[in-house]
């Protein structure tokens, strides 16, 4: 039977300690211990809602012989033995722990506590409540020993703190398998709510994805130079100025260079006179005039370098909270940091803990994540459009798994590939294209953008022969049916040459 962690083994005994020299007796429920696995030997179905609640965490029974036996059949569970009073007396006896527990008379005593298994799984959610209760108190023993070492690095404390406990808080989190009648109550209702998934700026992308779902890990990747940032800057602003609120995790730029690049994207100034502070003092009065449009956009940004997973998930924790975030991108993935406890670990094992991570976080808070992703240098040694591959993801196969769905940039103009390798052979100039690669809804295909105006941060819908009526007023109106066979006015074209042979 799997072990779970403790926070830090070596010094369990010094948390131990600190909480007997306060001379309080740690939470617990033993009467309810001897309920439950009372319970789990009389009827099978309390062994199915004791496990399905608890799963194989042993140490949620405060008393050492409660463990013992709660081991017992757990372990006749997993080899599908029937589990009664005689075969957990059985498997103690070949772990020579019945004497432990206090012999086949305490077994006998726990089944005469109970007479069915009415309300196991009640008295595990409270089982719970106290193990989550004693490691907290143990976690904080160990944070408070480990505050006053001066040699340790503070930020490291504040991480491995939150990790110890977000890992025992996981345990109050554990969902439990619903019915098919309450599933698909939840998916009419999110059917009835206008704002369950998050808009795009384009049009063409909505058609295709139906915008960004909460819950979602959405990549996007591309090589440098393609205006990842500059894409999804347009995305939080569209978003940000339908009233939805936007949290932006930047690991390379700034946060001044961020919004630098919306007032850039607002005012149609080159972004890089903005970076370079050579700004016209008729420029510079307009802004001021039209600052609070821009201040007021509920988009809130945290620009860290050294930005690590665990504390981008307390970052975001925050803004969901607090300030009701409904999307968070995150630029970008391999400049994030993993746990510092995988410190040993290769950069592929820590992108892909990473990845899962960012998943997790998606699916806690019920938001989608939207993470930039550098792309291989496999894609400019490629011939043609160079058009990257899922196989171009970097340094982890983890990312194309975990996310639900992957999208690619490419502007060939970058390239120097003037036209697109289509049937019409169009020009590439001042053009984009946006491939959704994989997605668990929606679909596949190339999505073309217009990015000619990238110095001003700027992507827009690219209009297409189609699009173009819908702008023109002298678009002609479609002939019914009546008159698509009508004959020719004969008199009102001049031209008309009727004297055809045949």
């Amino acid at each position: 039977m799997n072990q779970p962690k403790p926070y830090n083994q070596n010094k369990v005994d010094r948390s131990t300690v600190i909480s007997l020299e306060k001379g309080k007796i740690p939470p617990q429920a033993v009467d309810l211990e001897e309920v439950v696995l009372g319970a789990m030997m009389i009827d099978k179905q309390g062994v199915y809602e004791a496990i399905e609640t608890i799963s194989d965490n042993e140490d949620v029974f405060y008393k050492d012989a409660h463990k013992y036996i709660y081991t017992a059949i757990f372990d006749l569970f997993a080899d599908d033995s029937p589990i009664d009073l005689l075969t957990v007396s059985d498997q103690l006896k070949s772990k020579a722990q019945l004497d432990l527990v206090g012999g086949d008379f305490y077994l006998i005593g726990l089944t005469q506590r109970v007479s069915s298994s009415a309300h196991t799984e009640r008295h595990c959610r409270i089982l719970m409540q106290k193990y989550v209760q004693r490691q907290s108190i143990k976690v904080a023993s160990v944070i408070l020993e480990e505050a006053y070492d001066e040699t340790k690095d503070i930020f490291d404390l504040l991480e491995e703190s939150q990790k110890a406990l977000d890992d025992t808080s996981e345990w109050l989190l554990r969902k439990k398998a619903e019915n098919l009648s309450s599933v698909f109550d939840k998916l009419i209702e999110n059917s009835k709510n206008p704002q369950a998934s998050i808009p795009s700026k384009f049009t063409k992308l909505n058609k295709r994805t139906n915008g960004y779902h909460p819950n979602d890990l959405v990549i996007i990747a591309a090589r440098p130079g393609m205006g990842k940032t500059a894409f999804v800057l347009n995305e939080a602003k569209f978003q940000s100025e339908q009233g939805i609120p936007v949290g932006f995790l930047s690991l390379e730029m700034s946060d001044v260079e961020l919004v630098g690049r919306i007032i850039a994207n607002e005012f149609g100034i080159e972004s890089s006179r903005i970076k370079q502070n050579q700004l016209t003092p008729s420029e510079k009065e307009v802004i001021r005039k039209e600052s609070e449009k821009i201040k007021k956009l509920p988009i809130h940004i945290h620009d860290g370098s050294e930005t690590t997973v665990n504390e981008a998930k307390t970052i975001i924790g925050k803004w969901v909270r607090q300030e009701k975030v409904r999307i968070v991108y995150v630029d970008y993935l391999q400049l994030m940091r993993g746990s510092t406890n995988n410190k040993n670990g290769n950069r592929e094992q820590e992108i892909a803990q990473i990845s899962r991570k960012l998943k997790a976080i998606a699916k806690e808070f019920q938001i989608p994540v939207v993470a930039l992703s550098q792309l291989s240098r496999a894609v400019e040694t490629r011939g043609g459009m160079k058009r990257p591959q899922l196989s171009d993801l970097r340094e982890s196969g983890a990312i194309e798994q975990d996310a639900n769905v992957v999208q690619f940039l490419l502007r060939p103009e970058y390239y120097k590939i003037d036209e697109w390798d289509v049937d019409m052979r169009t020009p590439t100039a001042g053009q984009c294209e946006l491939n959704t690669a994989k997605t668990r809804e929606g679909s596949l295909g190339a999505t073309v953008l217009d990015s000619s105006e990238l110095k001003y941060m700027r992507f827009k819908d690219l209009k297409d022969f189609d699009d173009s009526w819908k702008d023109n007023e002298f678009k002609p109106e479609p002939l019914s049916p009546d008159q698509a066979f009508e004959p020719r006015n004969h008199v009102d074209n001049e031209n008309y040459d009727d004297d055809l042979p045949f």
